[in-house]
């Protein structure tokens, strides 16, 4: 029963987003909260929930809105795929903004992992994912500059430095990936049109060669309601 008043705030929040065309603005944080009887910090929890299933989203300094549901790109995690992949698959049209190419130094840490020196020169590529519009997932790679320059990609480059790199040749044969559910930084947050804080799904990714050469250090986030990753793992004990 301790949860009950905290079930009926997200009943009516639910009431008042169902209620609310898609691009319409909720009313103010403040303004709500004394609305639902709430405050602000327990209005946010309950919010939460809401932006996860990508129902709303917030954007700083402009407020809250409500978004159209759009179809949530569904994957396995046993095969590395790009998003275009997956999307073009589902018979769905993503697109990339916000495309940023440039040459970067490689920091002691960078530098230990991809067995260069420090200071040695890579190129990263950042980018803004875009389902109907609106921003899904904000991805950035980091490879040596003998790997990949600005300069190699195409003027249609479809936001895929993987599809970029297989459909050039390269032996690619492994990823290994460690998942976690991080708060937005201020960098992040930004070109995803969210709020610093709010909850993303993060994939940081590393990509090798037949050499078992690292050729790729990759940083993916994920807004939660937009994607649907699972895993078939086989049962132990077998």
């Amino acid at each position: 029963m301790a949860n009950f008043p905290f079930q009926r705030l997200q009943a009516d929040l639910a009431a008042l987003i169902n209620k609310t065309p898609a691009g319409q603005r909720l009313p103010s944080e403040p303004d709500l909260a004394k609305q639902l009887g709430v405050s602000r910090a327990t209005l946010r929890e309950a919010m939460r929930s809401f932006e996860t299933q990508g129902l709303i989203r917030r954007r700083q300094g402009s407020g809250t809105f409500v978004v159209g549901k759009v179809q949530a790109l569904d994957s396995g995690l046993e095969v590395l795929e790009s998003l275009d992949t997956i999307a073009k698959r589902m018979g769905l049209e993503v697109s990339v903004s916000d495309l940023n190419v440039e040459t970067v130094t490689a920091d002691e840490e960078l530098a230990a992992s991809f067995g260069i020196s420090a200071g040695s020169k890579l190129t990263r590529v950042r980018r803004v994912i875009r389902a109907e519009s609106r921003p899904v997932a904000y991805l950035v790679d980091v490879l040596p500059e003998d790997v990949l320059q600005s300069k190699d990609l195409p003027s249609d480059f479809n936001g895929s430095v993987l599809d970029f790199l297989l459909n050039r040749g390269d032996a690619l044969t492994s990823s290994r990936a460690n998942v976690s559910a991080i708060g937005a930084s201020a960098d992040v947050a930004k070109p995803l049109e969210i709020q610093r804080g709010d909850v993303l799904l993060h994939f940081n990714a590393l990509l090798f060669d037949a050499n078992s050469r690292l050729v790729d250090a990759s940083l993916s986030y994920f807004i939660p309601g937009y994607f649907h990753f699972h895993i078939v793992r086989r049962v132990g004990g077998g």
